[in-house]
């Protein structure tokens, strides 16, 4: 009995937080505010820079918080209850089951026939919930290749692919990089390739926008 408590108590957590990652809040945010539904103009994707596109920065920064919070607060939240209690496993390789969980939410979110964004900022979320310095070395590469490529989608797709490598990388230094946790990022890495592959299909054609680059 004890080891069924043990493990249904994470199984429920990530089932949680697949429906909190499962919240559009690109779309629920523009229904508040009174903006048109993002999924309808440009680049029809539900993420805060479609939602930037509608001319509202309040309702941007706002979709760009609560996504990166639905990544973040699944995996805190599991990594401090999972500290104290007995569990069926790793309270890390359980937090990276639900910080996957909440990332795939948002791809394939439930409440909105399975038709999500690209989860960048859900990623962010997740990778600071499971460590900031993981967190903090996966954006400062983000932000060195924008520096030098001015592609937003190109530095967002390098940064998730170091990710698993960073995770490695401090293993018995600053962490306990578990299997079930590099298995974890190594998936969130290769969704992210995938839901970018036709900007990466236009970084290597020349026609995907750069940043601060004029519209013509």
């Amino acid at each position: 009995m004890e080891l069924s408590q043990s493990t249904l108590l994470p199984v429920l957590l990530v089932g949680a937080a697949y429906l909190l990652g499962s919240l559009a809040f690109a779309v629920l945010v523009s229904r508040v505010m009174g903006l048109a539904d993002p999924r309808t103009f440009g680049s029809q994707n539900p993420g805060a820079t479609n939602v930037l596109r509608s001319g509202s920065k309040v309702a941007a920064v706002a979709t760009l918080l609560l996504d990166a919070l639905k990544g973040y607060v699944p995996v805190a939240v599991v990594l401090a209850y999972g500290t104290n209690v007995s569990w069926a496993g790793d309270a890390v390789a359980w937090a990276s089951l639900a910080g996957l969980a909440a990332f795939l939410g948002h791809l394939y979110p439930v409440f909105f026939r399975f038709k999500g964004g690209k989860g960048v900022a859900t990623a962010v979320g997740f990778l600071f919930g499971l460590e900031p310095a993981l967190g903090l070395a996966c954006l400062a590469t983000f932000l060195i290749v924008v520096y030098f490529s001015r592609y937003v989608s190109l530095a967002s797709v390098v940064a998730a692919v170091f990710a698993p490598f960073y995770w490695l990388f401090g293993h018995g230094v600053v962490w306990q990089a578990g299997a079930v946790s590099v298995a974890c990022l190594v998936v969130m890495a290769v969704m992210l390739i995938w839901r970018h592959r036709a900007n990466l299909a236009r970084v290597m054609d020349g026609s995907e926008s750069k940043l601060g680059a004029k519209k013509t």
